[in-house]
């Protein structure tokens, strides 16, 4: 089977499930306190950023701190307890299909899922910057360019973590610990953005990208240039060696 049909069938598969609700659920609470605290971007304490832009970064940062990473941890249980429960990860195992690509073809998914949210981000950002422009009379709304490339940026910088993750729910089967090993790492990403080593943290990689535009947008309150190196070879390095693993782990304890 091809690798493209394969990540159709695993489409098809939570089409009727309730997992983009839970996709949406995070970003619906994110927004409605950026909405109803609008006023408060205009008492910037000496910071010298402009409130659209603070209004903007204030509302992602919960995002890539917590409810990016929660999301990804809980899709990759869901995609991996799915075949678990019912024993479908038995059937396909039983069928001509080359593991590894039915492993990358549940990955993909996992990337596409989180694509779906950060659209659903963008979206939301949208009627809650013009729900609070037509609330404070100021306008909240930023360049589509601007928003859409910052968002992309985070959303690349999550594919390293997602492959973490990935290869956490396949190592670990059991769902509570899965769950509880993911939440736990997503904790120290607040002190690793600030230590010379944040590169080999994956789980720190949306946020440390925020906060770099939050440099940008307000002039010394953080670094303003993105390391690309060591960054980028060990992000690249991190997730091949995750999805390895969770290749040749795939369906290890089905096969026993």
């Amino acid at each position: 089977m091809k690798f493209f049909s394969l990540v159709g069938v695993e489409l098809n598969k939570i089409r009727r499930s309730k997992i983009l609700l839970i996709l949406f659920a995070p970003v619906i609470l994110m927004w409605i306190p950026c909405v109803i605290n609008a006023g408060m971007n205009f008492d910037l304490r000496e910071i010298p950023i402009t409130p659209q832009n603070n209004f903007f970064i204030q509302g992602f940062m919960g995002m890539v701190w917590f409810m990016i990473p929660a999301s990804l941890i809980i899709c990759t249980v869901l995609l991996t307890q799915t075949e678990r429960s019912n024993k479908g990860i038995l059937k396909m195992l039983s069928l001509p299909v080359d593991t590894t690509k039915l492993c990358l073809a549940k990955f993909t998914v996992l990337i596409l899922l989180s694509l779906i949210q950060m659209a659903m981000t963008v979206g939301t950002y949208y009627i809650s910057a013009a729900i609070a422009s037509q609330l404070q009379d100021y306008n909240f709304i930023l360049e589509p360019l601007y928003v859409c490339r910052n968002v992309l940026g985070i959303y690349a910088g999550a594919i390293p973590m997602a492959a973490v993750f990935w290869m956490i729910s396949i190592l670990i089967h059991t769902p509570i610990f899965s769950v509880g090993i993911g939440l736990a790492s997503i904790v120290p990403s607040v002190f690793m953005i600030n230590t010379k080593i944040w590169f080999v943290y994956p789980m720190s990689y949306p946020f440390y990208l925020l906060m770099v535009e939050y440099g940008k947008a307000a002039e010394g309150v953080y670094e303003t240039q993105v390391a690309w190196l060591p960054w980028l070879p060990v992000a690249v390095g991190i997730t091949v060696i995750a999805l390895m693993v969770s290749c040749i782990r795939f369906g290890a304890a089905e096969r026993r």
